[in-house]
């Protein structure tokens, strides 16, 4: 398994559909910097087969320090993205992997 960073992404769209880097970059930035905004405002992201982004408020809970287990820690309620996969996606998550990679 690899980390694909942003970079790397905008190198595989730029080669496999020959757009320049630069145009490809700037398309993904605007299309990461729309998400954000709307998550920003609360909406909720529908993508036909990938998933939905949406805001949810994880309840305030109790943790423990690891160093001080005996010591409770009030972990806050707060906000928090959730992604949902869809149907496409969890077809290709859930597929056996082969044992030569």
């Amino acid at each position: 398994m690899t980390t694909v960073t942003k970079k790397r992404l905008i190198q595989m769209i730029s080669q496999e559909r020959g757009v320049h880097p630069n145009d490809v970059r700037n398309v993904i930035q605007s299309f990461l910097d729309a998400m954000t905004d709307s998550l920003g405002k609360g909406d909720r992201l529908e993508f036909r087969d990938f998933g939905v982004f949406e805001i949810v408020e994880r309840k305030q809970k109790i943790g423990r320090n690891p160093k001080n287990a005996g010591v409770p820690i009030v972990i806050p309620a707060r906000k928090a993205v959730k992604f949902t996969p869809g149907k496409k996606m969890k077809k290709l998550i859930e597929k056996p992997r082969s044992k030569s990679s």
